[in-house]
């Protein structure tokens, strides 16, 4: 099954890492995140990717083609610099043959059982399936009673509801309802495959981290320097 990566963003809420780069070509370690998130796919089976650019789509193509050293089928895909994620899904779909792809997004890692995922989406049998995760805990968490602090300590994830953490799986009949390329997945079309009753969850409680700001590219840093770092502890 083939992987579409989400890579065209700008990556605005990490500026002082992509005036030059695009978001997934962040190196994390010495590696860019975007080649973390596709070993995470690589040691599970899935080696066959297609990589949907946009900002700086020249970065990424040259890595591609002269610095990625590995055994994977690897196709980077300029789907504009405009685009949002469901043009570039549709863009990368109208390549593909393929009736069912799964896609995630260049800048977040997670140790994501996918071929639990992909059960999980023929037993719904649904257009499409959303790995949902629980966000990660970002701040301290305090506690008072009449005005003096009773505790403090870091948030418990668990206590947070359920969020996007990217790792679709999308069946082709998905593109009815992709009518632009300005329209996103997330705001545009899965509250209406919601509506539709053809969005199915699966429940990860392993490891998920996006890299959203230079504090959360320094943790995944320090973790990558691990053997066996948690995104690839399966």
């Amino acid at each position: 099954m083939k992987v579409i990566i989400l890579a065209g963003g700008l990556g605005s809420r990490i500026s002082e890492e992509t005036e030059d780069k695009p978001k997934p070509m962040v190196l994390i370690d010495d590696k860019p995140i975007l080649w973390h998130v596709m070993n995470i796919y690589a040691k599970q089976g899935f080696t066959d990717f297609i990589i949907a650019t946009g900002y700086k789509n020249e970065v990424i193509d040259k890595w591609v083609k002269g610095k990625l050293d590995s055994s994977w089928n690897v196709k980077a895909q300029f789907t504009g610099l405009t685009t949002q994620t469901a043009g570039r899904i549709k863009q990368c779909f109208s390549i593909l043959k393929d009736s069912r792809v799964m896609v995630t997004y260049g800048d977040g890692l997670g140790n994501v059982n996918l071929k639990n995922l992909i059960m999980q989406h023929e037993d719904k049998d649904r257009l499409a399936t959303v790995t949902a995760v629980r966000p990660p805990a970002r701040f301290g968490v305090l506690e008072s009673e009449e005005g003096i602090v009773t505790h403090f300590g870091e948030k418990n994830q668990t206590d947070a509801g359920w969020i996007n953490g990217g790792f679709f799986v999308l069946e082709r009949a998905i593109l009815d309802f992709i009518d632009t390329d300005v329209q996103t997945f997330e705001g545009n079309i899965m509250p209406t495959i919601v509506n539709n009753r053809q969005l199915a969850s699966y429940h990860h409680h392993g490891f998920w981290q996006p890299m959203d700001t230079l504090r959360e590219k320094h943790e995944l840093s320090r973790l990558a320097e691990d053997s066996n770092p948690p995104w690839l502890s399966f």
